[in-house]
């Protein structure tokens, strides 16, 4: 554990995800200091009163001045700005991380941004999360039992690769490790593209005429499909768009599945249709959730 001690921290989006990982490493003796950095100054002042972080800076590269370990916990779509208000002070002995939901935009990003310092950036993305956002939410905890998946470039430090991965279990998390490409093909099937359901299936209620009154007789069951049709509006357009390609693949795979079983309802085909479901239902009984993932994905 001493080996792994950071001397400063620099947050660099002082919300619920580097609130969560500034706390956690508190928590667990892991850093001296954190310096958090928001765009907006009440965020870095509460997290200040909450004890998040130790020191509010006044920029984005404030935070990484004299920091060991970089957390960037900003939307999707900020990470090139925000590495190229931060490359003066990366060096190879500079963990620099992220936790967006989204690597290939993200690497793609680095590399403009970084240009030959790109080795000391490793890309993560934490799956775990919360209902409710912000700073107030964050929680040492956050990190425990949940995957984490790394996608280093060829050209990644293997050193800090290293590190990335101890500080990540030091957490209690699973870390793996996967290349862009199928980071994102695979999130975009289990991820990216129930979100992308989820709200359309909401509309499609909620906009009918008797809308309001259907709601008004929803049970548990549609509760739990709908829920994550509240998630951030702002997090899931960068998501979705930044990932678009593989996300309409995946939604090119379900509306065949969709067409199938309702090509049986117009059949009349009962036999077919039982068949059709209880082959899905008997893979769904053998799916588990992997052990290591007690939240749901972001």
């Amino acid at each position: 554990m001493a080996a792994m001690l950071f001397n400063q921290l620099g947050v660099i989006g002082c919300g619920l995800m580097g609130g969560s990982f500034a706390l956690g490493l508190k928590k667990a003796g892991l850093v001296k200091r954190v310096v958090g950095y928001s765009k907006s100054p009440s965020t870095t002042d509460l997290a200040k009163r909450l004890g998040v972080i130790d020191v509010a800076a006044e920029s984005a590269l404030l935070a990484v001045s004299g920091s060991d370990l970089v957390l960037i916990a900003v939307p999707v779509s900020a990470t090139e700005s925000t590495l190229k208000a931060i490359r003066h002070m990366v060096n190879p002995n500079v963990l620099v991380m992220d936790v967006g939901s989204t690597k290939g935009d993200v690497v793609s990003a680095a590399k403009r941004a970084l240009g030959k310092h790109i080795d000391a950036f490793v890309p993560a993305h934490p799956i775990t999360g919360k209902e409710s956002g912000g700073v107030q939410n964050a929680d040492a905890g956050l990190y425990a039992d949940c995957q984490v998946i790394l996608t280093p470039l060829p050209q990644t430090n293997a050193e800090l690769v290293q590190r990335a991965t101890d500080v990540w279990s030091a957490l209690g998390a699973r870390v793996l490790k996967m290349t862009p490409e199928n980071h994102d093909a695979a999130f975009a099937a289990v991820s990216h593209l129930p979100h992308l359901l989820a709200y359309a299936y909401f509309q499609s209620v909620a906009a009918q005429p008797a809308g309001r009154d259907y709601l008004s007789l929803a049970g548990p069951g549609f509760r739990d499909f709908t829920r994550i049709a509240a998630s951030d509006p702002t997090v899931w357009r960068d998501i979705l768009m930044a990932n678009k390609a593989e996300v309409l693949i995946q939604s090119q795979r379900f509306r065949q599945a969709l067409d199938a079983i309702e090509a049986l309802l117009k059949d009349d085909d009962a036999s077919g249709l039982e068949t059709r479901i209880r082959l899905i239902s008997e893979a769904r009984a053998q799916w588990q959730l992997p052990s290591a993932v007690s939240r749901q994905p972001k």
